[in-house]
């Protein structure tokens, strides 16, 4: 394994830790040293020359691991996983050999982020759009996977002393600190779309999407199982396309007056080649450029900007254009900060 990829196992695992997986903490600082010869999957890390972090190496192989464990075919690796302790280096390298058709296709795949809890900070963003312009919202999202963040006007909200918001469905816990906004706020989403190049199926059972959870972190797991079921029950599903290419469409389908159209990404925007993030954000300037106070436009981001163990809320509105920090969050939703 090339030192900079090594390094990088080992970084995620610090980032891990700190985000309260001391499982996959160790099974990221341990796998560099348990790749067996000859398997394609140690090959693959071995050989891997793209940027480690840009591709998101670490958390790949993370996943494929916790997909075998939870695929049946690895009985001994399974049972560790259940019991929340981390393979040794010996399992590893056996589940390596014995797994290894079933690991090195799923180096190919970027991992499926899609956490729902991400909604306790993303809802804060839609109600202070909703509440600046007093329109509805047409919901766009790209990098959307499963959609779990299309129905944010689904859960049930715990805000710890901001207050709650109530909702239909699985309850999610994000503490609001700072200037937060009102949660009760009004907010209809009157339609809402999202595109993937791999989107997943709510109702597939049992859902790849849960793979990408850290196997310690049970309660996420809970949650992601119960949004799925929820997002499920609706009829709103996530189209497969290349969020460059499926953009430009949804920008230039009529808008009704009155309806603020709004696209929303979250932490996916560093998976996307740099020409993909430079078509999309020449799609929204040339959109903002046709937006009118009765037609407006917004982009509400949630994505690392460097400043580690969190990542920033920006909102921009047109006409205008005009790029704002709203606060920051946690990755996974725990909190957030509003400015």
């Amino acid at each position: 394994m090339r030192p900079e990829v090594e390094a990088h196992f080992l970084d995620q695992a610090k980032s891990c830790r700190g985000l309260g997986s001391p499982f996959t903490a160790d099974l990221l600082t341990r796998l560099p040293g348990a790749l067996p010869d000859g398997a394609a999957f140690s090959e693959r890390l071995r050989a891997w020359t793209g940027d480690p972090l840009a591709d998101r190496v670490a958390l790949r192989a993370a996943g494929a691991f916790h997909a075998l464990a939870r695929s049946g075919r690895a009985p001994a690796l399974a049972e560790a996983y259940a019991a929340g302790e981390a393979p040794s280096p010996a399992l590893l390298a056996e589940a390596i050999r014995a797994g290894d058709a079933f690991l090195a296709p799923m180096l190919d795949l970027p991992p499926q982020t899609n956490e729902p809890a991400r909604s306790g900070a993303l809802i804060g963003g839609l109600l202070i759009a909703a509440a600046e312009t007093g329109m509805e919202i047409e919901l766009l999202e790209i990098g959307a996977s499963a959609g779990l963040n299309l129905i944010p006007d689904l859960y049930a909200y715990e805000f710890g002393t901001a207050g709650r918001r109530a909702g239909a469905g699985p309850r999610i816990d994000c503490e609001w600190r700072g200037n937060a906004p009102d949660p009760g706020a009004p907010l209809r989403i009157a339609a809402r779309a999202g595109a993937d190049l791999a989107p997943i199926d709510p109702a597939a059972r049992p859902s790849p999407l849960i793979a990408y959870l850290w196997p310690d972190q049970h309660a996420r797991i809970v949650r992601a199982e119960a949004a799925l079921a929820a997002l499920a029950a609706t009829p709103w599903r996530v189209e497969r396309g290349d969020a460059a290419a499926w953009l430009p469409g949804r920008l230039s389908a009529p808008q009704p007056e009155g309806r603020l159209r709004l696209l929303m990404h979250s932490i996916m925007w560093d998976y996307m080649p740099a020409e993909t993030r430079a078509a999309i954000d020449a799609a929204m300037t040339a959109a903002g450029a046709r937006a009118t106070e009765a037609r407006p436009l917004a982009r509400l981001k949630m994505e690392p900007d460097g400043e580690r163990g969190s990542a920033a809320l920006d909102l921009t509105l047109w006409p205008g254009g005009a790029r704002r920090r709203i606060g920051r969050c946690c990755f996974h939703g725990k909190w957030a900060d509003w400015a």
